[in-house]
Parts: C-alpha cells; structure tokens; sequence
C-alpha cells in the first residue's frame, strides 16, 4: 500500500491505496525550487514585451498595484514586498502607492486575509483597497467593446499614473487560464460588466458550452478575448504573472507586457501541468489540493471539472473540499430548484448571472457521474445540489466497491488530464 496526503483546507487526510487499482495524476520527476527572493528581483528585469520595470517607473509616478483575493494562492505577499521595496528605491514616496484586491463578485477580503496576501509590515504602510463590483460610486465607464459590452471598472484604475498586476497562472474551466486579464476582468469590473464577459461561455442557440470556451483554451475562447478587450482599455503598465507549487512557493514568473507575458506563462503552464493518460477510468479521486482551492464549493468546483477529464461517463467521482466558506454565494442553492441541467440553462439564457453558470457545469457532472463529496458542508445542501455527502473517501469506496480501478489527483484544479 502506499499513502498519500490529500490537502482538506489547511489540514490533509490520509489515503493508503493499492498502486495496482489507483494511478497517481501528478507531476512527475522532481519538485521544483521555489525563487529567492533574488530570482524575483532578476525577473523584474527579465521581462517580455516590456521595458525593465525601473525604466517604467519614475520617481514622478503614482502606482496602483493588484492582487488576487484569498481565493488564489499567487505568492502574493513574497512579490508585493519586493516590488514595494523597488518602487521605495526608485524614489516613490509609500503614500503614492495602493494595493487593490481584485474581488472580481467574491466577498470582500477580511483584514486577517489582508495581512496573509501581504505581510503585516506591507499592510501598516501602504493603504489598501478592497474592490466593490456592486457599489457604483467606486466604479466608471471606459467604453463598449466590439461585442457590445459596457466596460465599468474600479475608478481606482484610472486615478494613479501606473498601474502593476500580480496574478496568479492556473487553468480556468471555461476562461482558459487565470492570472493575467483576469485581474483587471473579473477582477476589477462591475457585476454588469462581468456578467456580459462570462456569459459568452455559453451557446444559447445550440446549448451547453460555446466551441472554443474551455480549460487551457485561449485562441478561440470568447471568454478569454472579451475580457482581453477590457483589460486593454485599462492598459496595465505591468503584469507578473507567478506559478506556485502545492506549498505556495513561488516557481515560476513571467514579468512584463501585460498580453504577451500572460500568453507566454499560460503557454509554460499547459506544457507543465498536464498528465498523458491512455484511457479515462470509472474512478476519480480528486483533491482540491487544500486551502485556497476548497475555500468554497464554487472554488472547489474547478477541480471537480479537472476530474471530469479522466472519468468515463457514468462513473464515479469523490471530491475532497472543505468548503469553510460554504458555498461560497448565500444564493447558490437556488439554481438546484431547477431538475435537470437543460432547464437550469434555459434559468441563465433568460437571466444569466455568472454564479449560474458554475451552478450549471456542477449540476452537469452530477448528472453525468455519481459525485460523492467529502467537505464540512451540511449534507442536505450536497443532496440538493445532487451530490453524495459523505464523512470520509472510505466510505464514499465502500459504496462504488472495491474493485473499480481509478486515478488520484492530489492537486485537482492544478492538472489537467489528456487522454493520448
């Protein structure tokens, strides 16, 4: 038997399983070395598209930089000190600088998570912004895109004369990628603003999902070109785009032009972080990895998704998430008032709201596989949203039986199978 630790919030639990049933989806060889804090510095200068960053900030700017929330782990408080301490340098003056959050629809960030995505030190000297993409006082318009699109963002974005993004590089399941644009749409943009971005995941006409729209997908993806679209009328100075292990250490960066530096990092993403299977199987077992990814139910999802990849139709998946936060939105539970999947999305073609659509993909998988959940989640909310609850992945195997052969994923929303 060999045992794994499956992350479950800031805690793991225990799995023994036999090699001859189970095959382990993960990164192969050995691990990486996270960045000193030197190769950070170094990547500063390394930039793609773009001139170093001392040469695009002067002594005469004012910077706003932003960072995700505590729903991604993109070294944040590692990047934030050291690009601090170099604006310092360059003879900017701390009270010319700001930190937003780019909550994007998620709760606002609570000051316990500020001084984690910081460090106190960052959080006592350098005023903080938390976006509301509900209030519009705090929010302007930029103009339309091509499709059609009000783009409303934080009005903090046009109030400083540089504007760096730090964002963290993983896959999305209907976006393609994370980091990058992302910070500035959802990030930073209204809810109507966000709505008319993400809704463009879907094919109204023809059902389900729209061609082009999926994890690893960027060329084709409406998703991913709309919210291009917005972030170039914002035209950020800067972007570092991180990769972290299952640790949160920061392993890879790509600095620079805010297009071209993210393309290039999702490109090395893809390469790293997919596993060849040949065959999908009728067992996955999947962990979110832990706290960030099982924050919520909706965080926890994307992983769920990635399982999806390597389980054949009509069998089984058993997802370990937390879920601390709960579902992650007070109003979830009421898309599963709809019974199939095929009514859900007729709820979103005639009043779509993004929440909806995660709703939908979930209630898809439910009906296309048997999904136990093992989480802190009340069982009657997992039963009305067609998920098994159960207290552990023992008794979830209990119920599927012991012969069924299956694939493991430590680091569910971090891997993505493809089947060769």
């Amino acid at each position: 038997m060999t045992e794994i630790e499956l992350g479950y919030g800031e805690e793991t639990i225990t799995f023994n399983f036999d090699t001859d049933r189970f095959s382990l989806l993960a990164q192969r060889g050995s691990s990486q070395v996270p960045l000193t804090d030197v190769e950070i510095g170094a990547a500063f200068d390394t930039t793609i598209d773009s001139p170093p960053l001392d040469e695009l900030i002067s002594d005469a700017d004012s910077v706003l930089i932003v960072v995700s929330d505590a729903t991604r782990a993109t070294g944040s408080a590692q990047i934030v000190n050291l690009l601090i301490r170099r604006l310092i340098q360059g003879g900017i003056s701390p009270s010319n600088i700001a930190i937003i959050f780019a909550t994007g629809i998620h709760r606002p960030v609570t000051d316990q998570e500020k001084l984690e995505l910081l460090t106190p030190f960052i959080v006592q000297r350098i005023r903080t912004i938390v976006h509301d993409a509900y209030n519009p006082e705090n929010l302007i318009v930029l103009g339309v895109t091509e499709r059609g699109v009000e783009v409303q963002v934080n009005k903090a974005l046009t109030e400083f004369s540089k504007t760096i993004v730090v964002g963290g590089i993983g896959f999305h399941y209907f976006a393609g990628f994370t980091g990058g644009r992302k910070s500035i749409c959802p990030g930073l943009a209204s809810s109507a603003t966000i709505e008319g971005t993400h809704m463009l995941a879907l094919d109204f006409e023809k059902g389900g999902r729209k061609a082009g729209v999926g994890t690893g997908l960027l060329d084709g993806n409406a998703v991913h070109e709309e919210c291009e679209r917005v972030a170039n009328l914002v035209n950020p100075s800067f972007v570092v785009n991180s990769v972290v292990d299952e640790k949160k250490r920061i392993v890879g960066l790509w600095c620079g032009h805010w297009r071209t530096s993210h393309r290039t990092a999702c490109q090395a993403y893809l390469k790293g972080h997919s596993v060849e299977i040949s065959a999908k199987r009728d067992l996955v077992l999947v962990s979110c990895g832990g706290f960030p990814h099982d924050i919520n139910l909706i965080q926890a999802h994307k992983a769920l998704d990635m399982a999806a990849y390597a389980c054949k139709e009509g069998g089984a998946i058993i997802l370990v998430a937390q879920c601390r936060d709960g579902l992650g939105r007070s109003d979830f539970l009421k898309w599963f008032e709809s019974a199939t999947s095929a009514a859900l999305e007729k709820r979103l073609q005639d009043k779509y709201e993004v929440n909806g659509q995660t709703a939908w993909s979930l209630l898809l998988k439910a009906e296309r596989y048997r999904v136990f959940l093992v989480s802190d989640l009340p069982p009657h909310e997992v039963r009305q949203m067609r998920m098994v609850p159960v207290p552990s992945v023992q008794a979830a195997l209990d119920d599927i039986g012991s012969t069924t052969e299956g694939y493991i994923m430590p680091r569910g929303a971090a891997y993505l199978p493809r089947q060769v």
